[in-house]
């Protein structure tokens, strides 16, 4: 195995990706950095020791590499490839904090928060 493996072929080697199509698309776009420095080349040579920084589902994720893969293995085998250090999610504020966690107000409830669009009650 050489020092050095395709960026998009990395990526679908570690499971970060379904296809090497995806992989391919998300480099091309220009969405994918190299240890803070853009890349839009698929060919791109990866060495281990590289920080990849990168969008998937809503996240930005940030991943440092530690291997090469010579091929595509299972979940497990894909794990040993990289560190993870995408930091942990932020909490979501709820759209109402009042009603959290109560379910749906009562009709009583609803009326004095004035949605109905009837003046509310006093």
């Amino acid at each position: 195995m050489s020092e050095t493996q395709r960026i998009d072929q990395w990526l679908w080697h570690a499971r970060f990706f379904k296809t090497r199509g995806l992989a391919t698309r998300l480099v091309a776009s220009g969405k994918l950095r190299v240890d803070g420095a853009h890349v839009s080349k698929p060919a791109f040579a990866l060495r281990p020791g590289m920080t990849l920084t990168f969008p998937q589902a809503r996240r930005v994720r940030v991943i440092r590499v530690d291997n090469l893969a010579a091929r595509r293995g299972p979940a497990p085998e894909a794990r040993t490839l990289y560190t993870d250090l995408t930091p942990a999610p932020e909490t979501e504020v709820p759209a109402n904090p009042r009603y959290e966690g109560k379910g749906r107000p009562t009709k009583k409830d609803r009326r004095s928060m004035g949605l109905s669009g009837r003046p509310p009650l006093d």
